[in-house]
């Protein structure tokens, strides 16, 4: 009688830490997910505030059309881009053509002091600063998920319920250097 308790109780103990492992993986990969959301939220928000930039500039650097073009292009690349690397890749090339626009402005002390193009800039940077806060919960939250991939006892149930190591965002190859403008 005494070892069917304790074979009762051995059972009982292994499933509850069986759930509590799978319940662990399934709450770490949500918050991927969430976190993977946010970035896409926070890209969204930097798009919606190009047209505003790109109108506002428009009216002070009319014949700067080829700098407004690549913005725009870049924009439109971004809304179309498909799965966390193709956003990032597109991301970096929207980068660029903002720093280009921005470099531009330093050309037309008109445009530098209009109210309209200060509060878009610094929107666009607040944004830049929620996008870059967003990757790193993000990478925060896949490293929580990818060590209880990794570590004692998870790895046992990693592989029980079939789960595998995440990829973190990274940079693009020269997306860690502001880019060159030149005239």
């Amino acid at each position: 009688m005494v070892v069917a308790w304790i074979i009762g109780g051995v059972v009982v103990l292994g499933g509850l830490i069986t759930v509590r492992y799978y319940n662990r993986f399934v709450t770490l990969a949500n918050r991927i997910d969430n976190s993977l959301s946010q970035i896409n939220v926070q890209l969204k928000r930097r798009s919606d505030l190009i047209p505003s930039l790109i109108e506002t500039v428009k009216g002070f650097a009319k014949h700067e059309k080829g700098i407004m073009k690549e913005v725009s292009d870049a924009r439109k690349v971004m809304m179309g881009a498909k799965g966390l690397e193709g956003k990032m890749k597109a991301n970096g090339a929207l980068e660029g053509a903002l720093g280009k626009l921005f470099a531009i402005a330093e050309n037309y002390p008109q445009l530098k002091a209009d109210t309209n193009f200060l509060e878009l800039q610094k929107e666009l940077s607040s944004t830049e600063d929620r996008v870059a806060y967003s990757r790193q919960n993000y990478n925060d939250s896949i490293l929580r998920y990818n060590v209880l991939c990794e570590k004692f006892p998870g790895v046992i149930f990693a592989g029980m319920f079939s789960k595998t190591k995440r990829t973190y965002i990274e940079l693009e190859p020269g997306e860690e250097k502001k880019p060159e403008v030149k005239f």
